[in-house]
């Protein structure tokens, strides 16, 4: 088999160029069997780096095309394009990593020049064997799914539904607004919560392209993107959510009442089984706890509830409803949880009174708290002497590497507030003081003005001596070990992923980063999609993230699947995997194996079969499959043979 083959070498400006000649390299490349043209070239990703390889092909007639720069993932697309534009198919293309596989970890000059000149030699072998490929089309479903509804949920959806196209708002919890409807101000302006966040709730629920769906979660999610059918099951409120009003009779009638420790309030209040999680709540309808209910834990119970509603809105006969969706594109937006302080004792959360995380802090200073907005001890009084602790549980190798981001500021804000609220002395714990957001330097330089006591050094330690908190730290600016009794400690806890994140990526057929959270396709250049068309990232289920950055990759979620909704079509890869019949043998290994779910056993004849539409062409089914039954399209044995060849060369 005779080809023409065109080789560019890039210089990725000194990325490439500076540890790999690339001048030889091209001039080398030119002597190879079947190359008739080799150039290298400053940035060939450029206009005009581009314009060489489609005037190439129209000079020098070329049948096949090597370009040895960057990772293919960066841009791959970008020269089958320029390929397609010179009336060339964009898959006769084959990249040689040159620059994260070669130069970036080769120091050696010499050595990596030997072998970025042998990677290109494997791309040359293998485009031999590469065959024109089309790329499929196919239909979009209009309606978005977006799963989670905190800030970014809701951002999202809005944003989406505003554009004219249907969308389920999936949440787990009885109501919406997620860990931000938790907080009394928001920094750093200090604007209240509730009244930026409760507009935006109460949009959502009336907002008539929206379907609300609270106390739900996600069981199954088939087919791919334009094309999603996902499964939701409902779980009951034993509330007629038509029927009831919000009036609380219910609530008040519960005999449970003020017994139950209230999530909402972490624990820092009680309510009954009948309860409405807060006053702003959306949707305002009561909900009937599972757990604690005495009735629906088979126990004698005289049902003051069923008697005090008058609308007749209390049924203890509902059962999971279950919902099946067909939807477009789908955007998570699931958040995150809060680090057990008590996995750190040595901070003595939940063993000494009075040593509080942040957001039982945020819960004690709202107006609608446990405490009515004031800052007291469990004893009642107001505190003389407060420290703020922060990173606990990040940037710490015995817990979360990784900054959360957010701590800093959110610390400042505490101090504030605490000065605020009270004459009391704070004291703040801090390893860097990150202010990287827009106003939030000015934000911190007012708290110092406030007499905030800034102390740089890691909390180590909080204990008791004589009944008084005591906080131990080194203090890195003095280098001296202090010793500070206090009244209150509030424990900056690291932001981590929810419990369920795994579970989650498993249904919805995503990963997850080494610090637990849902993988990004790109972490800088495409931080909102995922690996698996149509489903993108909103929020901190990504990574840990402000209010304004929640938001903003909200909106970015939603103009993703907008723009996807919007060509009413989509490409879908051509670059799958398929089965010989004949060698199959129905073991069922590449079911279990496949992380797309896109392998099925064919019922009439044993044998596996793949949806085209699903597969990623991962090629994790053709290497477990024991018969050699299963080949990926542009990855059979004739290419990765040649490929091993040129490397070996």
């Amino acid at each position: 088999m005779t080809e023409r083959i065109g080789v560019y070498v890039c210089h990725c400006g000194s990325n490439i160029a500076s540890v790999v000649d690339v001048a030889s390299l091209a001039e080398k490349a030119k002597t190879w069997p079947q190359v008739v043209i080799s150039r290298d070239y400053k940035y060939m990703c450029s206009d005009p780096g581009q314009e060489y390889i489609k005037k190439d092909i129209e000079e020098y007639g070329l049948s096949r095309v090597v370009v040895a720069a960057c990772s293919p993932r960066m841009h791959e697309s970008t020269f089958r394009r320029a390929l397609e534009k010179a009336g060339l198919n964009g898959y006769l293309l084959e990249m040689a990593n040159i620059r994260e596989h070669c130069s970036w970890v080769t120091t050696d000059k010499q050595l990596a020049t030997q072998k970025a000149l042998n990677l290109t030699r494997a791309a040359v072998k293998r485009v031999v064997y590469h065959q024109p490929i089309v790329e499929r089309e196919v239909s979009v479903n209009p309606a978005t799914l977006v799963v989670g509804g905190g800030i970014s949920g809701i951002q999202a959806a809005l944003q989406v539904a505003e554009a004219g196209h249907l969308v389920y708002l999936v949440e787990k919890e009885a109501y919406i607004g997620g860990h931000m409807a938790q907080f009394d101000k928001t920094f750093p302006t200090l604007d209240c919560a509730a009244c930026i966040l409760t507009p935006k709730m109460v949009q959502v629920g009336d907002h008539p392209n929206i379907t609300l769906l609270t106390s739900s979660e996600v069981t199954a999610v088939e087919g791919y993107v334009g094309n999603f059918t996902v499964t939701v099951r409902e779980k009951p409120r034993y509330i007629n959510p038509v029927e009831c009003t919000g009036c609380g009779d219910c609530v008040a009638a519960c005999v449970l009442k003020d017994t139950i420790p209230t999530d909402f309030d972490l624990g820092l209040s009680k309510r009954g089984a009948a309860y409405i999680p807060f006053p702003q709540a959306v949707p305002l309808r009561a909900v009937i706890d599972d757990k604690h209910c005495l009735l629906l834990n088979r126990k004698k119970c005289s049902m003051e509830c069923v008697k005090a509603c008058q609308r007749r809105a209390i049924n203890f006969a509902q059962k999971d409803k279950y919902h099946t969706i067909q939807v477009g594109t789908i955007i998570l937006a699931t958040g995150y949880e809060l680090f057990d302080a008590a996995k750190a004792p040595q901070y003595g959360f939940g063993r000494y009174d009075n040593v509080i995380n942040g957001l039982q802090f945020e819960r004690m200073t709202n107006a609608s708290g446990p405490t009515q907005g004031k800052i007291v001890m469990k004893n009642g009084e107001e505190p003389k002497r407060v420290a703020i602790l922060h990173c606990i549980g990040s940037r710490d190798a015995n817990y979360q590497r990784y900054c959360s981001r957010v701590c800093c500021m959110s610390s400042v804000k505490f101090a504030h507030m605490v000065k605020d609220h009270t004459n009391a002395e704070v004291y703040e714990f801090y390893i860097d003081m990150r202010t990287f957001g827009k106003q939030y330097e000015e934000f911190y330089n007012r708290v110092l003005e406030e007499g905030v006591n800034f102390i740089r050094g890691k909390g180590a330690e909080v204990t008791k001596v004589d009944g008084q908190l005591v906080v131990r730290a080194e203090d890195t600016l003095l280098g001296a070990f202090r010793e500070i009794p206090v009244d209150m400690v509030i424990l900056n806890t690291a932001l981590v992923p929810r419990h369920d994140a795994e579970h989650v990526a498993q249904v919805f057929g995503i990963s997850r980063s080494a610090d637990g959270f849902f993988l990004e396709s790109h972490i800088k250049l495409d931080p909102v999609t995922t690996t698996t068309d149509g489903i993108y990232l909103a929020g901190c289920c990504q990574s840990p993230k402000d209010i304004p950055d929640s938001v903003a990759q909200g909106s970015a979620a939603a103009a993703q699947s907008l723009s996807v909704i919007a060509t009413g079509k989509v490409k879908i890869s051509p670059i799958t995997a398929s089965v010989n019949k004949e060698l199959c043998a129905g073991c069922r290994i590449c079911v279990g194996l496949c992380p797309f779910r896109s392998i099925q056993i064919d019922k009439a004849t044993g044998r596996a079969s793949i949806n085209e539409a699903v597969c990623k062409g991962c090629g994790t089914c053709a290497a477990a499959c024991p018969s050699g039954a299963i080949t990926v399209l542009h990855f059979n044995d004739e290419q990765i043979l040649a490929q091993i060849e040129g490397v070996l060369a």
